[in-house]
């Protein structure tokens, strides 16, 4: 079988505006944001520091500038930064923390993205003229490379502990935590009080075609705004995007939580499928990472010979793929796509 519209499940970055959200971009009221005076940018700020439970936020284009310009915001160059050695902000992020902010990182590993106060404690650099002082932490959440799991809150309140404890700063990279307050029930002020600095996307599961977001207090968002500015962030008329993230914010956050059902039937499909190895009560969001048996192929020709039928992923390894769902793949391609999944295994076991 092989579909006529792509079932694209290489990301939730892929969703396209909806044409009620094009017609509130049309008709958003714009000034100039560099000079502080867009209008639909100013409620879109005003809404979502209310909603995390901050003082301000800044509107940022991606949510790579928003993780960037937070970790600027929070050190000064020689500093070092603790995260988990799969965290967007080092893997994805281009080098990031030492080329914009000349920081080191402190990797630390765990299973799912995740890692515990212990870790922390036992990464935290001794005050001494030889090393780099320890000042920020970064947690992921939910976690992408980790399958788009969930940080448990308690947990999250621990590590917390520790970073007062030492005089540390924390940063959310809450690209998808939206996610994660749906699919729990949590709201987004609880996850966000734990930490100094929140950024949260706009262009994933929410379905605006540009945009993130940064919440904090009033003194450490100041400084994200400069950084945001330094970086190249400042855009002009962006309440045209702005008025997207607030209709997303209106119409597609409770609808996440399909995505969440849509993954893990995805997942019990392709459990059942000789040649694939996942286990669907790992899956916690929208996001599903499964392997290929080695004995049937490879990554990135399983993934190819998906693509060539319609069905699009990415091969993250040499033997792992990852499938995202999200507001433009619907129950039934979702069907679709585990039916050729199965055709494309048999045929590759044939092969074999």
């Amino acid at each position: 079988m092989t579909v006529r519209t792509p079932i694209d499940l290489r990301s939730d970055t892929v969703t396209r505006p909806t044409p009620g959200m094009r017609k509130a971009m049309a008709e958003a009221e714009v000034g100039d944001d560099v000079l502080g005076d867009d209008p639909t940018v100013l409620r879109l700020q005003e809404r979502v520091a209310r909603l995390a439970g901050k003082d301000a936020a800044v509107y940022v284009p991606s949510g790579t500038m928003g993780n960037q310009a937070s970790i600027r915001a929070h050190t000064e160059p020689g500093d070092e930064i603790i995260m988990h050695e799969h965290s967007h902000c080092f893997f994805y992020e281009t080098g990031g923390p030492g080329a914009l902010s000349g920081c080191s990182t402190r990797m630390l590993r765990g299973e799912g993205g995740f890692f515990s106060c212990d870790d922390v404690r036992g990464a935290i650099r001794p005050v001494s003229s030889h090393f780099p002082l320890s000042k920020l932490i970064v947690i992921e959440n939910t976690h992408n490379k980790g399958g788009g799991t969930i940080w448990p809150i308690e947990r999250i309140a621990e590590i917390r502990r520790v970073a007062d404890e030492f005089g540390l700063r924390m940063h959310l990279d809450g690209a998808r935590l939206w996610n994660a307050s749906v699919a729990t029930g949590i709201p987004i002020t609880e996850w966000a009080k734990h930490f100094d600095t929140v950024s949260m996307c706009f262009s994933k599961g929410l379905a605006a075609p540009v945009g993130s977001i940064v919440v904090g207090g009033r003194e450490i968002m100041t400084r994200v705004h400069r950084f945001r500015k330094m970086f190249g962030g400042g855009m002009r008329q962006s309440g045209i995007l702005a008025a997207a993230a607030l209709y997303a914010l209106d119409h597609h956050v409770e609808r996440l939580a399909e995505d969440h059902r849509n993954a893990k039937r995805l997942a019990e499909g392709l459990a059942k499928v000789p040649g694939l190895i996942v286990d669907p009560r790992r899956v916690q969001t929208n996001i599903v990472i499964f392997d290929v048996d080695p004995a049937l192929t490879m990554a990135q020709p399983f993934a190819d010979a998906l693509k060539s039928r319609g069905v699009w992923l990415f091969a993250t390894g040499p033997h792992t793929i990852r499938a995202v769902c999200h507001m433009d793949v619907n129950a039934e391609q979702i069907e679709a796509a585990i039916g050729i999944a199965g055709e494309v295994c048999r045929a590759r076991a044939m092969v074999a």
